[in-house]
């Protein structure tokens, strides 16, 4: 049984929790939901991922025989609890934005409405599944931003943190915006389109360089890929490089060349002005070499003729960031008697205290499709906060109390829910989309907002506001919180 499916694949403390739910008769109806708190390495965007891995390990989550053998031998767990897990299942509800969906801060992404013991037992991992697609989907759109979305190959295999972070971070960069990988298995898999030329080891060993490229122009003359910098790229690498083009060109085949070393902007400029004076002007530049958004930045806004970026170790482990922050926390349970009531949590750090009740998330636009807010409001359609067109409503920051605006949505604008129900009963009740359709909602998303939010450095804050009914809410619980202690 794989980790994905096996419930084990869960935090200690939540099976500790869940055993003292089951003894103490609390497995009452609850509500959590997943946000994060900030966006990776400073942006001003982050993409939503994961969800289908997340929706198909669910389907099979589970504890087997052997599952339950290895917990008895830990000596915590009573044996009538060990058979209560005998038959755990997820049957409960969970809503989540479409996969794709460029997300905010403080916004619930996902909301898991079940039992306690079983919204407790899937914590872990939601988090996983979301944490780190969400953080590779958000490096990679960076980075195909950064190129002015141009061609981005992921080459990060051998770098990713092991078989399962590998396999994952290839999906999640495919939905950021790579078009292919080198990732042979994930091609398997996902249907994701697989690149790969050669490695330095190809060209050394043969006795000379353009040997080499002889031997793979022969063997694959309509993918022919020179690596060029095993040596010396200009005075010997693009040399042999045109040399057995000019031999695939008198065969009607093109070629191309890659850069994996060196000044990629003057070797980019110096190789395309070699190429097209040798007559190859539709000849291809590839560059690697432990590229990120930031230098893919640079060169592209320094003019470097580069038709295609292979990126690897800084896309396929967040780079600059080591993990994407969302949170799972409890937003509303039962109280014993079929009352639904909000829960928030407190702390003397206002972005740690969370929003209470259970929320619906809101895309305002105008009537360009441009997006201009995300409201959140309580998940109640008759609700007087629900913003409808030609409704003025104040808008409220979410930790800071005095920040507010007012807004009236334009007969020609629009204000879509964003959480929908993915699963009822543990049953999947919307057909899953395409990894190629969840790519291009990624590409179709950002499209809907200003350049400033996009910018590599620096971006402008897009608003995540609550209504006035929600923030009348969390002050009323914050002052009764405080008037108990």
């Amino acid at each position: 049984m794989s980790a994905g499916t096996s419930a084990l694949f869960t935090d200690f403390y939540s099976l500790s929790m869940a055993q003292g739910y089951w003894k103490n008769n609390m497995n009452n109806r609850a509500v959590f939901e997943v946000f994060f708190r900030r966006h990776p390495s400073g942006g001003g965007f982050s993409v939503f991922a994961g969800l289908e891995t997340l929706i198909q390990a669910l389907k099979g989550f589970s504890f087997s025989p052997e599952d339950l053998s290895y917990l008895a031998t830990l000596g915590f767990f009573e044996e009538p609890f060990l058979e209560y897990l005998r038959g755990f299942r997820f049957s409960g509800s969970l809503w989540a934005m479409d996969e794709g969906t460029i997300i905010f801060p403080q916004e619930p992404v996902v909301r898991v409405d079940s039992t306690l013991i079983e919204s407790q037992i899937v914590e872990g991992l939601i988090l996983n599944m979301i944490n780190f697609q969400s953080l590779i989907a958000t490096k990679t759109a960076r980075i195909a931003l950064a190129s002015g979305n141009g061609s981005i190959m992921e080459f990060g295999l051998r770098r990713a943190q092991g078989p399962d972070g590998a396999l994952s971070a290839s999906r999640a960069a495919f939905i950021g915006g790579a078009g292919a990988t080198s990732n042979v298995l994930a091609g398997k898999v996902f249907g994701i389109p697989v690149a790969g030329t050669m490695a330095h080891s190809w060209v050394m060993s043969f006795s000379g360089e353009e040997e080499a490229f002889r031997s793979y122009a022969a063997q694959y003359p309509d993918r022919t890929v020179f690596l060029i910098d095993t040596y010396d790229t200009l005075k010997s690498g693009i040399r042999n490089a045109v040399t057995v083009g000019r031999e695939l060109a008198k065969a009607g085949k093109s070629f191309g060349v890659r850069l994996d070393s060196g000044d990629m902007h003057y070797l980019s400029v110096e190789v395309r002005r070699i190429l097209d004076e040798a007559g190859f002007p539709n000849a291809t530049i590839t560059v690697s070499n432990d590229l990120d958004e930031y230098i893919v930045d640079t060169l592209t806004k320094a003019g470097a003729p580069v038709n295609n970026w292979g990126v690897g170790t800084r896309m396929v482990t967040g780079g600059d960031e080591a993990a994407f922050s969302g949170v799972y926390k409890l937003a509303a349970k039962d109280d014993g008697r079929g009352n639904l009531i909000p829960t928030m949590k407190f702390s003397d750090n206002p972005e740690k205290t969370t929003t209470p009740g259970v929320k619906q998330v809101w895309r305002v636009r105008d009537g360009s499709g441009q997006s201009l807010a995300d409201i959140m409001t309580l998940d109640d359609p008759a609700g007087t906060d629900v913003p409808e067109k030609g409704r003025h409503l104040a808008f409220w920051h979410p930790q800071v109390d005095y920040r507010h605006f007012y807004h009236t949505i334009s007969e020609e604008g629009e204000a879509e829910p964003l959480l929908k129900k993915q699963l009822e009963g543990g049953t999947v009740i919307r057909p899953g989309p395409s990894l190629k359709d969840i790519q291009r909602k990624v590409r179709e998303d950002l499209r809907s907002f200003d350049q400033s939010y996009k910018r590599i450095l620096n971006p402008h804050i897009y608003k995540v506001s609550i209504t006035e009914r929600l923030r009348t809410l969390k002050l009323d619980l914050i002052k009764t919180y405080l008037t108990e202690q």
